[in-house]
């Protein structure tokens, strides 16, 4: 009888260029499943993204530090603790401008690919 549950012990690091630490334990780089990612992240000091309008759900939830959110014009800030459900087809904009490193969780439905997030130049 096969097992019906995997232990994730080597998620995929995805490479960047600023920083960030994205690990993906499940989704589709990690194990090719496009139905959702969940994503362990930190975000340095002084760190953000372009704006995007994401075509998926993307839920966080903060483990440690802060983490912004621009959010169709509101600014949103999120502690340790807190979570935040963001829609698809949402312009967003995430940022650590805080002192302290972020670290989150991320929960893409479905999951995270790049074509999906439609970032702004």
């Amino acid at each position: 009888m096969s097992k019906k549950y995997t232990i994730q012990k080597s998620p995929f690091v995805v490479p960047t260029t600023d920083g960030k630490l994205i690990e993906e334990h499940f989704g589709k780089a990690t194990d090719l499943n496009s139905a959702i990612s969940i994503a362990h992240m930190v975000a340095p000091p002084n760190w953000s993204e372009p704006y995007q309008t994401p075509h998926f759900d993307e839920y966080t939830y903060i483990i440690k530090g802060k983490k912004q959110f621009m959010i169709d014009g509101d600014r949103v800030v999120l502690e340790a603790g807190q979570s935040i459900k963001i829609e698809k087809n949402t312009r967003v904009q995430y940022a650590n401008p805080f002192a302290e490193p972020c670290e989150y969780l991320a929960i893409c439905l479905p999951a995270f690919s790049i074509d999906l997030a439609h970032r702004e130049d």
